[in-house]
């Protein structure tokens, strides 16, 4: 058998016994053996070494719990793969997820088909939770009790959108899914991909600065929601969408998302603070996309409902018709006329026979009530006469014309305004006087009476102004001083 490159001392010789000298020779090279043969050597060393059951603690990461359940067991040096059939699962008591601690029981072996190493599990006993996943449940009830989790603040899909970002990596496997389901149901639904980092220290920052650019901006950009997602991973993996700075994003963001994170037993903070959460970015990519053939078929049936009921309303409107056309009314109007023609005879016949006896004394009192308000208004026109011609006569003798023919004139300035006072005028002023029978206009001038100045006689003699009368519109000319 061909021996494995262990150290010399790793087979300790028995005590009793010298180790025999032999001369030193040089080594000659092993011949080579097949993949097969030193998968085998392995697996039996494995079994030489660890000949029994062995009992580890550490943290559960990367779940999947299908019909097995494959997983891997950590710690902060070291992580190894596992792996518990479905018969040993059934025995298990307890929900298992990623981050919970565990002790679990089992043989370890290789794995010829996959050259790893892997620990068959018998059995699973629940430690406790992880770091990871009580920071998790943490932060859960945190932002429970700020109500970032409230149904009632969630925001409603659009019923067709139009334009959807897609927020996660270029290199995900989930944008691929997004877009062929997309393309596959509406291929009118345009898709704005969002490349962020969705695993890693730069990750959260990088995906809530996506987040509040397309709140600001997705007015402006015509987008209706948001595809927030990635495909599966552990705990770690997807501890990017768990941190405070997404979930804030994630709330205060004014366009609907829908999150779909990781597998369908993955639950992270970002999904339950979304508007929407889906199991597989597929899910998420039909929830906001309308299917082109459900439409089509939704429009079929509104189009042959909306038919079906135009029809039934005709056929009731002719219905309708029919019985209106048979109505006497159609069909013998003139009856419809006998009737009253034959109560209009017979008023007329009555009133007829009636008038003249009842006419006659409301003849004479109308009679004597027009004499009397004609006797009324002739008397009431006359005493408004006389007093009209009296008032006429006393604005006649009171009136100004009848004072001017008694020789008073009055006289204005060049502006119509009444002149009271010579203090009114000044030299060289045109005023216009008048009389009964016209107007006469004059320019005021000095009239040479000047008073006695009581330093020193005057120098000159004065001189005497006359005015210049113009006798206008048949007026005669007069003197003013």
């Amino acid at each position: 058998m061909s021996q494995l490159p262990f150290d010399a001392n790793f087979f300790s010789p028995d005590p009793g016994e010298q180790p025999a000298k032999t001369p030193r020779k040089k080594r000659e090279a092993d011949p080579p053996i097949s993949v097969t043969q030193a998968a085998a050597l392995v697996k039996e060393v494995l079994a030489v070494s660890i000949p029994g059951k062995i009992r580890i603690v550490g943290e559960i990461s990367n779940l999947s719990n299908r019909t097995h359940w494959f997983f891997s067991i950590k710690d902060q040096g070291a992580s190894l793969r596992c792996v518990c059939f479905a018969s040993n699962a059934k025995r298990v008591k307890f929900p298992v997820r990623d981050g919970m601690e565990v002790i679990i029981t089992g043989r370890v072996d290789f794995f010829e088909g996959q050259g790893s190493l892997q620990i068959y599990v018998d059995s699973i006993e629940q430690v406790g939770q992880g770091s990871l996943e009580q920071q998790l449940q943490e932060m859960i009830a945190q932002l429970r009790e700020l109500g970032y989790l409230d149904i009632e603040r969630k925001k409603p899909m659009p019923a067709m959108c139009q334009r959807i970002a897609v927020v996660t990596s270029r290199s995900a496997a989930a944008l691929q899914d997004v877009i062929n389901t997309a393309h596959r149901r509406w291929a009118g639904c345009e898709l704005l991909h969002v490349d962020v980092r969705v695993q890693g220290e730069h990750a959260a920052p990088e995906i809530a600065r996506a987040l509040r650019q397309l709140s600001e901006q997705g007015e402006a950009l015509g987008i209706d929601a948001i595809i927030l997602t990635r495909g599966g991973g552990s705990i770690e993996d997807l501890w990017a969408f768990n941190e405070r700075i997404v979930a804030d994003a994630v709330f205060n963001c004014r366009l609907p998302i829908v999150a779909a994170i990781g597998h369908e037993t993955d639950t992270t903070v970002a999904e339950l603070v979304a508007d929407m959460r889906c199991a597989t970015p597929t899910q998420a990519a039909m929830t906001l996309v309308p299917d082109r053939k459900a439409l089509d078929h939704q429009v079929t049936q509104m189009a042959g409902r909306l038919r079906m009921s135009l029809q039934r309303q005709s056929q009731m409107a002719n219905q309708r018709l029919t019985a209106i056309s048979r109505h006497r009314i159609f069909t013998r109007p003139q009856a419809l006329l006998e009737m009253p023609q034959q109560r209009l005879t017979h008023a007329q016949h009555r009133m007829t026979q009636a008038l003249p006896g009842r006419l006659a004394p409301a003849t004479t009192r109308v009679s004597q009530a027009v004499a009397r308000l004609s006797r009324v208004m002739q008397r009431r026109v006359t005493q408004a006469d006389q007093q009209v011609k009296a008032m006429s006569r006393t604005l006649q003798a009171v009136g100004p014309k009848r004072v001017l023919e008694r020789g008073y004139t009055y006289t204005t300035d060049s502006n119509g305004k009444l002149l009271r006072s010579v203090n009114d005028v000044t030299d060289g002023q045109s005023i216009t006087t008048v009389l009964a029978d016209g107007k006469v206009q004059s320019v005021v001038g000095d009239s040479g009476q000047k008073p006695p100045t009581p330093k020193a006689a005057p120098t000159s003699k004065p001189r005497k102004r006359r005015s210049k009368l113009k006798a206008q519109d048949g007026d005669q000319p007069g003197l003013f001083g």
